[in-house]
This record gives structure tokens, sequence and C-alpha cells, in this order.
């Protein structure tokens, strides 16, 4: 008789944006005249830029003729995307070549997929609060120990908490991890990183043998000089770290799906394994490629019409993040983040807990947005809000809050 994989009766719940879409769905259905504003969710609402919506008409003309048609892609993605994507690493001062490079269908993809080069036995560690897959998928792994319900932890992952009293930047564990998630501009708190204090990561992490899974999804929104893009500005990280990038946050990709991992060829485990060489293995075997359309729009973000018409769009949602924050911190909350992210994580009024603030403003003023606590026990008392969504409605929902 077939046995089912176990550690997935681990998993807490459902998947968090799942409960949320399922009390909205509830309430809608209660009182459809509702005219609900959604800032939960991290989906973009803009369409395309024009240069990408050019380059996909482009690209679907090619597939029309057999000169030009394209099939599966190559392993490793098309050449033509990523010397481009080297070449923005290059400008940045970062050592990375194009067959370091590994183009998939989104960052959360490869965020949860990543675990599998690794050790079963391997120690993980998660800032809390975190964003949910990279626990999740340690869990299906079988990494993850019995679940503490009091605690709402894991037994065996090793948490490090983002809270105001470390200016939601994790400290050191006291444990050794052999794995570490770092997500830098941070969802779900919005907050930035300084490259000294990467620097400091990146010490650590080669002093003591471990691996920084990087998730830079929120690059473009950083405006502070001092935060740096990417890991690979750090010294040494090429030998104790992967970046993983998205094009859905800035290029709006979320319906069209791209992304990409970088795995360095200095990176080896303990026994001298090329855990470069492993990605590929399991890349090759497991993925059939992103479409040659999608990554021929994904090019033409790193064009120079791209680039500003991204940067025109980028600056859209920080406009509505500078809108969050400022008119959240006119009413007097509490506001963090939404400086170098798109991300605003608001403080709940008397102490009222992450899901019964999520209730009250549904209920009483047709706004979503995501309880802290979903993102783990440290997110208690805290909320995300999102710039996602456009700017009208945007300066509504502040507006009813500020009304409220």
């Amino acid at each position: 008789m077939f046995k089912a994989n176990k550690n997935y009766l681990n998993l807490q719940g459902s998947y968090l944006f799942s409960t949320i879409a399922k009390k909205v769905a509830a309430y809608q259905e209660a009182h459809p005249d509702a005219d609900i504003i959604r800032l939960g969710i991290g989906d973009v609402t803009q369409p395309l830029v024009p240069e990408i919506i050019k380059t996909l008409h482009e690209g679907v003309d090619e597939m029309a003729h057999k000169e030009t048609f394209h099939g599966y892609s190559p392993d490793l993605g098309y050449e033509f995307l990523r010397s481009a994507i080297a070449e923005e690493y290059r400008q940045r001062g970062c050592q990375v070549s194009d067959n370091e490079i590994f183009v998939s269908d989104g960052a959360k993809s490869d965020s949860g997929n990543i675990q599998e080069i690794f050790s079963e036995d391997s120690r993980v560690a998660v800032c809390d609060p975190v964003y949910p897959v990279y626990v999740d998928s340690n869990v299906m792994a079988g990494r993850s120990g019995a679940y503490d319900q009091a605690a709402g932890r894991y037994k065996n992952f090793i948490y490090m908490p983002c809270t105001e009293a470390n200016n939601f930047t994790p400290e050191f564990p006291k444990e050794n991890p052999d794995i570490i998630y770092l997500c830098y501009p941070n969802n779900p708190t919005g907050m930035a990183i300084t490259k000294e204090r990467l620097q400091d990561w990146v010490d650590y992490a080669n002093k003591i043998g471990a691996v920084i899974i990087y998730d830079a999804a929120y690059e473009a929104y950083i405006t502070e000089d001092s935060c740096p893009h990417s890991i690979y500005e750090c010294e040494g990280a090429r030998t104790c770290a992967i970046e993983i990038r998205s094009f859905s946050k800035n290029a709006g990709f979320t319906g069209v799906r791209l992304g990409f991992t970088v795995v360095p060829e200095e990176l080896k485990d303990a026994d001298g394994v090329c855990m470069h060489d492993l990605w590929a293995r399991r890349h090759g075997t497991k993925f059939n490629g992103a479409p040659y359309i999608v990554q021929k729009a994904g090019a033409a973000v790193y064009t120079p019409e791209g680039k500003q018409q991204i940067r025109e769009q980028v600056g859209y949602y920080q406009k509505n993040a500078s809108a969050i924050y400022n008119g959240l911190k006119d009413a007097g909350y509490t506001v963090y983040g939404g400086v170098n992210a798109p991300y605003i994580w608001l403080k709940t009024p008397d102490n009222l807990t992450s899901w019964e603030f999520f209730d009250r403003l549904l209920h009483e003023v047709n706004i979503v947005g995501t309880p802290g606590s979903g993102f783990g026990p440290s997110g208690e008392h805290f909320f995300r809000l999102t710039a996602f969504g456009s700017y009208e409605n945007t300066v509504r929902a502040i507006d009813r809050i500020k009304n409220w």
C-alpha cells in the first residue's frame, strides 16, 4: 500500500494567503456591495511597460515562423538573457558570470526548490517574521521536527527574531546553522539592510561554514545608498551565498513568470562538492525552462528603454508606499518599512492581535491587509500593507483608516 509523505502533515494550516483569500471571499459573499480595497497580497496592479509589451509581441511573431520558432530553452536559460543579467551585476561591481545564472519561472519556485540540493539533516535558520515559503519547503523536506503549538515554532529550526528592539535586523544565532535564509529588502517588514551589516553576515557564514540563501526580490525599491542591491557586493559572498531574484516586483511579471538564481562556482560544501553543479543537475532534471517569449521580454528589462520605463513604474509603487507610511504615521500609528521596499509594517493599535486587526479592518472599513502573525510569532501585533495597489485606491484606503 502506498504511503504519503508525512512531512506534509507537519505543515500548519493552509498557506497564509489562501486563508486570507477564503476570509475575504466569505465576507464578500455576505456583503456583495462592499467596496473592498486590497492591500494584502504583494501582487502588482500596473500593466507591463511598453518596451516589454513590444518585445512580447515580437516574440509571439517569431514563434509563427519556422525560421524563428523556438522549442525547449537551454537548461540555464537563453544566453541573451543571462548575459544581460550578468552585465547588470558587473555594473554594480559584482563578479557574476553568465554560466552561474539559472533562469526560472520565478523567485518563489526557486526559494522553495533550492533546499533540495542540501543535506536532509541540515540545520535551517530563518528570520522571524519570515516569508512562509522558506519554512514550509523545509518542513516538506523533513528538516523541521515537531511543531510546538504554544511557541508557534518548529523544534529543529533556528529562529532569528526581528523585532523593534533590533530594528528588525536579525542577530547571529547562538546555534550554528547550515542554511541561513535572508531576504532584503525584507518581506514582510519592509526594512532594508546596510552593506556593512550584510558584510558581517557574509563573514559569519564563511567562518562557520554556512550558506546564505539571499532573496533579493525587492532590490529595485532600494533608495538609500547604504543598502546593497546584491549580496555579491560583499567581499567573500561567492564562497557562501546563493542569490535569488525575481522579475515580478520590478517589472510586473507576476502573471508572466520569470526569475533567476545565481549559484557561484566557488560555493562548495564541507566535502568539496560544487553546489553549482548540483543545482544545474536539479534544474535540468526537473525544469524545462521558461518560455522563449517570456525570456525575450525579460531581456527587454535591461535595455535603456526598459530600464527607464521600469524605474517610472517602480516609482509609482514607491509613491504608494510613501502615501501609506506618511498617512498612517500622521494618523498616530507606529509604522516601519516603506522607504526601500513596497511593504509597510504597521504596529496594531490597542494591543490587538494581528488577526483581530485583520477582521476589524475588513469588516469596519473594507480594507484587506496581511496579519503579521502569519509570518511567525514575532510578527504578532504587527500588520503588513502593500504598496502594489493603484494610487487612487491607496489614498482611499488611508483616508478610511484616518477616519476610522
